[in-house]
């Protein structure tokens, strides 16, 4: 088994989308709007079919100095994918 896709909240996926292009080299894999929901992930350069990040949009309605990773979240932040 092996981590497919993890997300990371970001507050602005604009700014994180260039953050990990421009300056950690990822490249974008997907990136497809559904109403307000935006999907969009980046992965490795060195492995495009390897583990995807989801820039999720952190829209918790949770003060900032008091949210905690994964809390009262409505999605998990990864998902497994077996192999064979």
């Amino acid at each position: 088994m092996r981590i497919k896709l993890t997300s990371v909240y970001v507050d602005d996926q604009d700014k994180a989308l260039r953050f990990y292009t421009e300056a950690l080299g990822f490249i974008k894999k997907a990136d497809f709007s559904n109403g307000p929901f935006r999907w969009l992930t980046v992965a490795s350069p060195e492995d495009p079919d390897g583990t995807e990040l989801q820039l999720a949009l952190n829209d918790n309605p949770a003060p900032r100095p008091t949210r905690r990773p994964g809390l009262r979240r409505a999605s998990p932040p990864s998902c497994f994918s077996p192999t064979t």
